[in-house]
């Protein structure tokens, strides 16, 4: 259960970081499209960095992403 608040936890401010300097690198005033590509960007970055995590912590098993039938 801690890892999983942890790992929420570690998200949310790793978002929140990557919008915040998304906000400062593009060129204001910033439109909806600007907050669109920085909401999708910070994204795909929580998305990469959780899938990272999870295949790193669960590298102990032989067949990660395939099983074999029984």
């Amino acid at each position: 259960m801690n890892r999983n608040v942890g790992l929420v936890i570690g998200m949310a401010v790793l978002f929140a970081a990557v919008v915040l300097i998304l906000n400062q690198v593009l060129p204001g005033p910033h439109g909806p499209v600007d907050y669109l590509v920085m909401g999708g960007a910070a994204t795909m970055t929580c998305l990469l960095i959780l899938f990272l995590i999870l295949i790193a912590t669960s590298m102990r098993a032989p067949d990660i992403f395939f099983r074999k039938k029984k």
